[in-house]
């Protein structure tokens, strides 16, 4: 975890509600995620995780409540706009163009973000601007050797190393990541845990994730939701200890 005089607190919900008829997906959830932290969330499936990261990225609108993005009220912004002004965001399914290497991956993610319609004459191919950013990333997320090889031929971690890979594309400063290390092997995730140590160093990191040994190892602070609401958001280790949260959802599993 960063040191507290580098925080600064990137992303916040504050008393966010999605009511779909009488569901309440999430019902007056309130997180904040800073600078050199890996937040995660958990719960069982239904608890409204998803639901809650649909919002936070624009992707649905609250029925109430307020999102805050770099201390800017974004409660209305759309998607695009927040990811214009630094939120990048992954997918529990897999998010690629899979007929094009990973270097056009990265690229066409970069030229989103690096757009120049005025400048009509000049190859995308050769924009020096998306060719660095494509670069940095791919080095980031440890794909640059991979850089030539067909999306659709990558194992599936790479795949959601690409994933990440374009997403750092956009020059992110806060990651909303949807269960990246799914139906990952051993070696795999053990990639993918690394990575995502790194990426905290320089980024705030919001975690959706069901494999429980991996987020104890990983976040900085976990948010327990159960039935869209929150149960508890505390350190790991104050998570694993409570009782409420052992009951709900961890049960005997926490004891290991």
């Amino acid at each position: 975890m960063a040191r507290a005089e580098d925080r600064m607190t990137l992303l916040s919900a504050k008393n966010i509600s999605r009511h779909f008829g009488g569901l309440r997906a999430v019902d007056d959830v309130s997180l904040c995620v800073d600078r050199g932290e890996l937040h995660a969330v958990i719960g069982t499936n239904g608890a409204g995780k998803s639901t809650l990261i649909n919002v936070l990225c624009g992707e649905i609108a609250p029925s109430s409540g307020r999102v805050e993005l770099l201390s800017r009220d974004v409660t209305h912004w759309s998607q695009p706009r927040r990811a214009q002004a630094g939120l990048g965001r992954s997918y529990q399914r897999t998010t690629i163009f899979p007929n094009f290497t990973v270097r056009e991956n990265c690229r066409l993610s970069a030229q989103a973000r690096l757009q120049k319609p005025w400048d009509w004459w000049t190859p995308a191919a050769r924009c020096d601007a998306s060719a660095s950013a494509t670069a940095s990333a791919l080095e980031r997320a440890g794909l640059t050797s991979l850089s030539d090889q067909i999306a659709a031929t990558l194992s599936h971690g790479a795949k959601r190393q690409l994933e990440i890979a374009m997403c750092l594309c956009t020059a992110p400063q806060i990651l909303l990541l949807d269960e990246p290390l799914a139906g990952m092997g051993t070696e795999e995730t053990e990639r993918m845990l690394a990575l995502l140590n790194d990426l905290k160093k320089s980024h705030a990191v919001l975690l959706v994730e069901h494999d429980m040994d991996a987020v104890f190892r990983v976040s900085d602070r976990i948010t327990v939701m159960v039935n869209g609401r929150v149960l508890a958001s505390d350190t790991p280790q104050a998570i694993r200890a409570n009782p409420e949260v052992q009951e709900a959802y961890l049960g005997e599993e926490v004891e290991h």
